[in-house]
């Protein structure tokens, strides 16, 4: 899965923003970019294809300034996974990244071509931007602009979206994707998860379904699904989640992982076995006897093991099942 990082705050940020991607390197990803606004050169993009190493070449080539910016870590979805494609993707003065997939972009794309917008990548997150841009011409004001692009969007999408005409905020809206926003000392942050902000604040926002929003220094305005000002739960999360998102001296993440299979099957275990007395807890266990048929929905690695599960519950359980393509 993409991962989504921004900054909206009073001091440099592209070097934090990178520190952010790192973080979320554990989704995986194919290529990495940031985008940046405030500074003496409007808004700045840079992008490379592979690891963030090569991200950070690119910026040490080629430095941007700027105290609010977007970052994102991309799966492809569309387009092979190049430079010319990694987000953020940008039209005039607005930048987007994006997570999910925009299903009505070849219908956006076309209305747009007519209106002059000519699309570089074949990726559906483009059309956002030239969306956005679109709507701008038919009135500057960036909240309505955004709220009017977001209402045309079918499909999932998280998006942090700037526009260099207003530095000082991004603006952020969510369906089907998460996005979690973090609150600090005269600094707002966005993520795809709380790993991504770990370490700069432990007070976060979670964006409902439907919920759009504009985050700058100064705090965080929400709107919700039915275009009314909302308050959502302030949490506090422990800042030991930092942990989660670092690779504990191993190469890379699937080399800790491998490592932490005993400890994880061990936790796994000692809910459903009694380790003193060697018993199985038969409390909280399904009453297979009321289950006629299992469905597992998995995608990747996950589904080979929905495979393998359905080969244990036929042959030692005796119970049907059927694993799917999530």
């Amino acid at each position: 899965m993409c991962g989504i990082v921004g900054i909206a705050g009073s001091s440099e940020v592209s070097d934090r923003l990178v520190e952010g991607l790192r973080r979320l390197e554990y989704r995986g990803y194919d290529s990495a970019g940031i985008a940046v606004v405030g500074g003496r050169n409007g808004l700045c993009r840079r992008r490379a294809a592979g690891k963030i190493a090569n991200l950070d070449i690119e910026l040490a080539r080629h430095p941007v300034e700027g105290v609010t910016g977007i970052g994102h870590t991309r799966w492809a979805t569309h387009g092979a996974p190049t430079r010319e494609n990694a987000h953020p993707h940008k039209s005039g003065d607005v930048a987007v990244v994006h997570n999910g997939i925009i299903e009505n972009f070849q219908q956006l794309r076309a209305e747009l071509e007519v209106k002059g917008f000519k699309a570089e990548t074949p990726v559906d997150s483009e059309a956002i931007a030239h969306l956005i841009a679109s709507e701008l011409r038919a009135g500057p004001d960036m909240d309505g602009a955004f709220a009017r692009a977001v209402k045309r969007l079918r499909g999932a999408y998280a998006l942090a979206v700037m526009n260099a005409s207003e530095p000082g905020a991004i603006w952020v809206a969510r369906s089907g994707c998460p996005l979690v926003i973090g609150l600090g000392e005269g600094e707002t942050y966005i993520g795809s998860d709380t790993l991504a902000l770990a370490g700069w604040t432990d007070k976060v926002i979670y964006l409902q379904e439907g919920d759009r929003a504009k985050v700058s220094a100064q705090g965080v305005v929400i709107i919700d699904k039915e275009a009314r000002l909302a308050k959502r739960q302030v949490c506090v999360v422990s800042r030991a989640v930092a942990g989660f998102a670092d690779k504990g001296g191993y190469r890379h993440f699937m080399a800790k992982e491998i490592h932490e299979q005993p400890d994880a099957v061990a936790r796994t275990l000692s809910y459903y076995l009694d380790i003193a007395t060697g018993q199985v807890r038969g409390e909280g266990s399904p009453d297979w006897a009321l289950i006629d048929r299992l469905l597992g929905a998995a995608c990747g690695t996950a589904f080979y093991a929905a495979a393998i599960s359905k080969f244990w519950f036929e042959k030692l359980a005796r119970l049907p099942m059927v694993s799917d393509l999530a």
